[in-house]
């Protein structure tokens, strides 16, 4: 059944001792110990865990009905350089929220910063733990319907921040191709491509 409760445990089935922070830097690193009831019955011993505090983040892929193109985004990502031959990567608008939860104007931020996009219409997707074996980080994923005819591609990003952001406008067919060869292989992105794939027909007939 559908809405048959699946999750035994919730929050007051695990004790936490104080969190302790290791590390303060680009990202924060603390130690979280903590002790869990186990399905068998009774509590695990003491588990240790450095969790990687990157804060709550947004992405955003704008999408243009009229024309079935989208826009991503192409920067250097130095954790890519271990398993591609290019650490360059094509991706969806994206930024930490820095603490705030008013994600629609963050989005919109971003994407003015990152793309040159001002963005007036927003369709929220899914939000997700993007590895919450190691990192507290949740991400906010939004479709943004707009019209891409008159954007030229370009050079963005804050210097302040070191980025160095290359926009592309590609066909939502391409896009799709380029995701089936692994080409596009960051969450985000994978994400919000498959969920564009899902409801684009949808988005399609609301604007005919």
């Amino acid at each position: 059944m559908a809405d048959e409760k699946l999750i035994k445990f919730g929050k007051q089935d695990v004790k936490i001792a104080p969190i302790k922070a290791l590390y303060k830097g680009f990202f924060n690193i603390n130690l979280y110990q903590f002790e869990h009831a186990l399905f068998a019955g009774g509590q695990s011993a003491t588990i240790s865990r450095e969790i990687l505090e990157r804060g709550d983040a947004v992405a955003v892929l704008p999408y243009d009905p009229s024309s079935n193109n989208i826009l991503l985004i192409e920067q250097i990502r130095i954790g890519a350089i271990k398993s591609k031959q290019s650490p360059w990567l094509l991706e969806c608008i994206a930024g930490m929220t820095d603490g705030s939860t008013d994600y629609e104007t963050v989005v919109k931020r971003e994407a003015f910063e990152e793309a040159g996009l001002e963005l007036h219409e927003l369709e929220f997707m899914l939000s997700y733990l993007s590895s919450p074996g190691g990192t507290t980080e949740r991400l906010h994923l939004y479709l943004a319907p707009t019209d891409l005819s008159q954007l030229q591609s370009g050079v963005y990003g804050l210097e302040t921040e070191g980025e160095d952001i290359r926009t592309h406008i590609i066909s939502f067919n391409e896009a799709m191709a380029r995701l089936a060869t692994g080409e596009i292989d960051n969450a985000a992105t994978v994400i919000s491509l498959q969920w564009l794939a899902l409801n684009r027909e949808r988005i399609l007939k609301q604007r005919t």
